[in-house]
């Protein structure tokens, strides 16, 4: 089975450097202006996800939440987690460390579409 949200090496590295310093995390993806179109890192319980924001799945140990509207767009794709350098969004653990976290998608194939499981509130 195939997963809807997937992270390269480089961003489960970071993950882990940032767990080390926070402990759990959670990511969110909401699209729109400012910060909203980067995934944003935050320490479980810090921030809560929204009632139209649809859990995709885990990427280190860490919920991935997207926004409702964006998983309309992204249905029919992979997200992949990686980093580049940069300061990440102003309200995410990554600000300011040299290296943001960013998304990249590729199209599932049939087959694949075929085995994804159902997303709860999609």
């Amino acid at each position: 089975m195939v997963d809807r949200i997937t992270a390269t090496e480089a961003a489960l590295q970071f993950i882990d450097e940032l767990r080390a310093d926070f402990g759990p995390l959670l990511f969110l993806l909401s699209g729109g202006c400012c910060d909203g179109s980067v995934p944003n890192c935050y320490k479980v319980g810090e921030i809560l996800p929204g009632q139209t924001m649809i859990l995709l799945g885990q990427v280190g140990g860490a919920d991935f939440y997207l926004g409702h509207q964006e998983f309309q767009y992204y249905e029919n794709s992979q997200l992949i987690l990686d980093t580049q350098p940069g300061n990440g969004g102003d309200f995410s653990l990554d600000c300011g460390r040299g290296k943001a976290f960013v998304t990249r998608s590729r199209l599932f194939s049939d087959a694949e579409l075929a085995t994804l499981k159902p997303i709860d509130g999609a």
